[in-house]
């Protein structure tokens, strides 16, 4: 308490779970893991070996990042518009729990992926 002075016995007083206090000072509170549900398509036309190589490729940086809760294999569907005058793509629906900041990461690899169609990440509320 006398390192931190006034900051240190007030922040023991807050209801936090498990805190730790900063060099800085203040309290940083432990990181969350909140549930979140992704859908890619990647382009059908890549070849079924391709395809596998790229669902494990996320699949696989998803559960370093993450907990891996359900991971569903659609397979090829018809898409409901053409994208990029394709017609069909292989789904896939993978529900994960990660921290806050791991969602905009795998957003910004689905975007720089060229074998992935369309993406969408979602805060799945419980």
């Amino acid at each position: 308490m006398k390192k931190y002075g006034f900051y240190a016995g007030f922040f023991s007083l807050l209801p936090f779970k498990k805190g730790v206090i900063c060099p800085k000072g203040g309290v940083r509170m432990e990181e969350k893991n909140t549930l979140y549900e992704t859908l890619f398509i990647v382009n059908n036309q890549i070849g079924e070996e391709a395809i596998k190589a790229t669902v494990e490729r996320f699949t696989t940086l998803i559960s370093e990042n993450g907990t891996v809760e359900t991971s569903n294999e659609w397979g090829a569907r018809r898409l409901a518009y053409p994208i990029d005058d394709m017609t069909e793509g292989y789904y896939v629906l993978i529900r994960f729990f990660s921290g806050s900041d791991f969602p905009a990461e795998l957003k910004r690899l689905f975007n720089i992926n060229d074998s992935i169609l369309r993406s969408l990440i979602i805060k799945v509320e419980v």
